[in-house]
């Protein structure tokens, strides 16, 4: 089978979308931000309604915040985790195009099995979307970097663009499905979940013209081998979902003594050993050249501080949201603003600032000055610090009786909001330039796995509000952060040479 060609300039990559992109780029911006849209929109529900009592008119399921809060972060987890498997099958089974479809058809029923009010369908519910956001999160990412086969600047302001677009979808997720849930029923929320990521399907399919080549499947293999692995990695699914489903009979029927805290905490050191040795084999046995080696490093120390920058980032859905609602007064004119609205300020955020972003970043470009890639990541991780500080500060003045202004939350994601937009459309394009030849959706994939391992140990931090004051908890989470953005600060002179002339 030919090898394929090097990428041409196909209606998709031409520059005749708006300001000079590609006209692909407005598919895959809609489609990511319908998928943002159900995601958000049922994240600003899961705590409130897992800790929301059993009776009343809008019942939950009544779980204590420790356990809410590690199912949280293993569902978080998973839904990114999933991500390296997905990349897997696009780049050797199916292509890109295809698994964003079908993981999109998956999410889709995943958020309206939870809107039918019963245990086993809640489970099942965040199953199934686990699975699709694991094939179509990195592979959306990856045919937006198809579309700049020059990469550059342009590329890193595409991708703010493109990250606008999922920021655009979280605000309206969390602000409609977090209204329905939390005003009317939080299954109705869990269905509003779902047809908005039906309508990210169809405009998907209705654009996909736009979008040229970008996504189809670009493997060396025969389709006898195609073939073979295909068989093979459904045979190992099939037994990997046959051993998770007796794991959790065992769990809930009593016989085997574990709880969720535990579980999660397993997984994490599970997983920064599954990471460990896949680093390793491609290190070794992946027959990359001594300068993908060296780009494999960066990757690997990227991995590393986009999984703290994440747990704390990710705050937003557990520790912070329960803060929101407990401790935050909301009263606006005499109505009481639904608590997840107030997640809703990071995404406006990102919509109001990520074109000033990507202008910042092509300018300094312009002028040799635009910072590097490491450099990037340690002025996110001090945004960081810094916003858990500022919490940290306000929650002093909080108690039972004595709610502090919303004010102190929407500074905490204004800094967290600039972090963010220095980490993580900058890490995405930094995945698809440093990746070696033909792993680009796995590197993508070991992307969403830092984030994993971020919103895992997210999770069961926020389970400290069980027995911890939430200043005590906020400090040492602005601690935490701030001491890892002062070792990369120090590591970045060597980053950078291992980087080589990748900008």
């Amino acid at each position: 089978m030919p090898k394929p060609q090097p990428a041409i300039a196909t209606p998709a990559t031409a520059r005749s979308g708006l300001a000079g992109h590609p006209s692909g780029l407005q598919t895959l911006f809609f489609t990511e931000m319908w998928e943002r849209f159900s995601y958000y929109g049922m994240r600003a529900l899961l705590v409130l309604f897992m800790t929301a009592p059993l009776s009343g008119l809008n019942p939950g399921l009544g779980f204590d915040v420790g356990k809410a809060s590690a199912i949280y972060g293993l569902y978080t987890s998973m839904v990114y985790l999933l991500s390296l498997p997905g990349g897997w099958v696009a780049d050797r089974l199916w292509g890109q195009r295809k698994a964003v479809f079908v993981g999109g058809c998956i999410i889709a029923c995943g958020h309206f099995s939870m809107a039918v009010p019963t245990m086993e369908t809640f489970y099942l519910g965040l199953t199934l979307i686990v699975l699709g956001t694991g094939l179509l999160k990195p592979n959306v990412s990856t045919m937006v970097g198809d579309l700049y086969p020059e990469g550059g600047a342009r590329r890193d302001a595409g991708f703010s663009i493109f990250y606008m677009g999922i920021n655009l979808g979280a605000s309206l997720g969390t602000a409609l499905c977090g209204y329905v849930g939390e005003g009317h029923s939080f299954h109705w929320g869990f269905s509003l979940a779902g047809f908005g990521m039906v309508a990210g399907l169809i405009q998907y399919k209705l654009g996909a013209k736009r979008l040229g080549d970008a996504g189809s499947l670009k493997s060396d293999d025969s389709p006898e081998v195609v073939a073979a692995l295909s068989r093979n990695f459904f045979v190992i699914c099939g037994l990997a979902g046959v051993a998770i489903a007796v794991f959790a009979f065992l769990m809930a029927s009593g016989a085997l003594d574990l709880t969720i805290t535990q579980v999660a905490t397993a997984l994490g050191y599970g997983i920064l050993v599954m990471s460990g040795l896949f680093f390793l084999y491609l290190f070794v046995a992946g027959g990359l050249t001594p300068d993908e080696k060296k780009r494999l490093l960066v990757i690997i120390w990227l991995f590393l501080l986009v999984a703290v920058f994440w747990s704390g980032f990710e705050q937003a859905g557990s520790s912070m949201n329960i803060f929101a609602r407990d401790l935050t007064d909301r009263t606006v004119m005499g109505w009481e603003m639904p608590a997840s609205w107030l997640q809703n300020v990071n995404p406006i955020f990102i919509v109001l600032f990520a074109p000033v972003f990507g202008f910042l970043w092509t300018w300094l470009a312009q002028r040799n000055a635009n910072p590097s890639i490491p450099m990037k990541f340690v002025l996110g991780l001090f945004g960081l610090s810094a916003g858990f500080f500022v919490l940290s500060w306000g929650s002093a003045n909080a108690g039972d009786t004595s709610r502090v202004s919303m004010s102190w939350l929407v500074v905490t994601y204004f800094l967290h909001t600039s972090g963010e937009l220095c980490i993580s459309p900058v890490g995405l394009s930094s995945m698809t330039k440093l990746a070696p030849k033909g792993r680009v959706g796995q590197m993508m994939g070991v992307w969403f796995i830092g984030a994993a391992l971020g919103n895992l140990f997210a999770g069961l931090v926020a389970g400290r509000l069980e027995d911890q004051q939430p200043t005590e908890l906020f400090q040492h989470v602005a601690l935490y952060a701030g001491g890892a953005a002062i070792i990369a600060l120090l590591a970045t002179p060597f980053i950078k040479r291992l980087i080589g002339k990748v900008e």
